[in-house]
Parts: structure tokens; C-alpha cells; sequence
């Protein structure tokens, strides 16, 4: 009889050194569907606003999710179709309170929600919240940047921005696709699964995660492979803490990892 993949997974919500915390993060494990899911949500719109954005991220991948993977029975391809609806679900609720506070009220999120069904990885992304992947020593990020950044390194590669001119541009963080009651412009969300193995490590952040660069978050990976997902995370953060960077934003981090039973 075949061992099933069970989940390692870590999470941590830090402030860094804004006033208020405006990411939210989750995780669930269920055992009977052998599945998990991790999500992040990044909100923004300042004091209460971006806090409130996130959570009705959260909240609507919750009931879009779990209503599905409490069943006895869960479809597959109900799962799957759970990524897009709860994007949906969570466009409509921010539409709706903005809607109530009045015509110059603003917010909104970025989404990032990895779905595992065994060793099968799905996910849907809306923003700029990167989804590494470790495998054989090298990081990739396997989802996409919903910001100007992947344009701006694209001028760098031509030769039209210095590498100087590239990391400190200003409209660098600008976001191309977001959720914030209106018409998403875009979403990533592969019909074809990954399929993890059990040496791989899944990073989910928020975007202050990558206050670290690619090379760094590699490095730590590296040093870390065979540890907890815990562990991993841990040295993320600590990573960023060791930065002191005053400008630190908010972090949320999620580390996945396949066990064996």
C-alpha cells in the first residue's frame, strides 16, 4: 500500500515596521480529502481598509473552499473550480463594503491560494504576492508578478534602465491586476497541476517578503532544505529582522512541504 503525502506547513504574520498589519494568511489541512491549502492576502488603502480587504480575501477563500473539501466525496473539479469562484466571491464582498462607506472609499487585495490535492499542486494569484518553488538547490518563482516589475526588468534586460534605475524605479510596486471590487485584469491560474516531490519547499509571501532577494531566500533554502517548515520560516524572518530595514512592510510567509506517512 502506497504511503500518502501528508503536508508540512508553517506560517508567520509579522508587522515589520508599518503601524498597522494589513496581510492575512491561513492554512487548513483535511485529512479525510488528503488535501491542504495555504492563502495570502495582502491588503491595501491604509488604516482599517487594507485590514479589512484581506480579511474578506480570507473569508471568501474559506467558504469557497472548505464548504467543498468538508464533503465525503469531494469533486476534483469542483476544488478546482473553488479557486476562481472564491476569487469572485471576494471581489463582490470588497465591492460591496466599499460601496457602503461611500464614493471615495478605496481598497483592495491581492490574492495568492495554493490548493494541494496529494502531491498535485494548484494555485490561483492575483497581484504581486510571489510562489516560490525550491527544487534541486535552485528557487523559481512559478507564478506571476502583477506589477510594473516584470516590465521594468524588462527594459533592464534591453538596456533602457540601468540595474540601478531598474530596483529603485518608482512605479516599480505598482500593481497591474488586483482585487478591489471592480474588473480583475488579471489572473493566474494554470489549469495543469505541479507535481510536487517530497525533497520540494513552497515559499508564499507577501510582497515584504521579498525585502529579501531571490538570491538570499535561495541561500536560506539551501541551508535549510531537510528542515521543518517551521524552521524554514523562522529563518526567513529572521533574515528580515537581521535587515532592519526601516521601510520593512508587513510579511506574510507560508512554507509547505510534503511529508510521507
Amino acid at each position: 500500500m502506497l504511503a500518502t503525502p501528508a503536508y508540512d506547513i508553517a506560517l508567520i504574520l509579522d508587522k515589520g515596521r508599518r503601524d498597522t498589519q494589513e496581510d492575512a494568511v491561513a492554512s487548513r489541512m483535511f485529512d479525510a480529502a488528503n488535501a491542504s491549502y495555504v492563502v495570502v492576502a495582502d491588503g491595501m488603502g491604509g488604516h482599517a481598509a487594507g485590514e479589512v480587504a484581506s480579511d474578506l480575501v480570507i473569508r471568501a477563500w474559506r467558504d469557497a473552499l472548505d464548504t467543498e473539501l468538508e464533503g465525503s466525496a469531494a469533486s476534483e473539479s469542483a476544488l478546482i473550480d473553488a479557486l476562481p469562484l472564491a476569487a469572485m466571491q471576494a471581489n463582490a464582498s470588497i465591492a460591496s463594503y466599499s460601496e457602503e462607506q461611500g464614493a471615495e472609499f478605496n481598497m483592495g487585495s491581492t490574492m495568492l491560494g495554493v490548493l494541494l490535492l496529494g502531491q498535485r499542486l494548484f494555485w490561483i494569484s492575483i497581484g504581486d504576492s510571489p510562489l516560490y518553488l525550491f527544487r534541486d538547490g535552485e528557487l523559481s518563482q512559478i507564478n506571476e508578478d502583477h506589477s510594473m516589475a516584470p516590465v521594468i526588468d524588462a527594459q533592464m534586460a534591453e538596456g533602457t534602465l540601468t540595474e540601478a534605475e531598474a530596483l529603485t524605479h518608482p512605479d516599480r510596486n505598482q500593481l497591474t491586476s488586483v482585487i478591489m471590487g471592480a474588473a480583475i485584469p488579471k489572473v493566474d491560474c494554470p489549469e495543469t497541476p505541479y507535481e510536487l516531490t517530497p525533497s520540494d519547499v513552497l515559499v508564499l509571501g507577501s510582497d515584504g517578503l521579498q525585502y529579501l532577494s531571490n538570491a538570499e531566500i535561495q541561500s536560506i533554502l539551501q541551508s535549510n532544505a531537510s528542515a521543518l517548515a517551521q524552521d524554514i520560516a523562522g529563518a526567513l524572518q529572521s533574515a528580515l529582522n537581521a535587515k532592519g530595514d526601516p521601510d520593512q512592510d508587513n510579511t506574510s510567509i507560508g512554507v509547505v512541504k510534503l511529508t510521507k506517512n
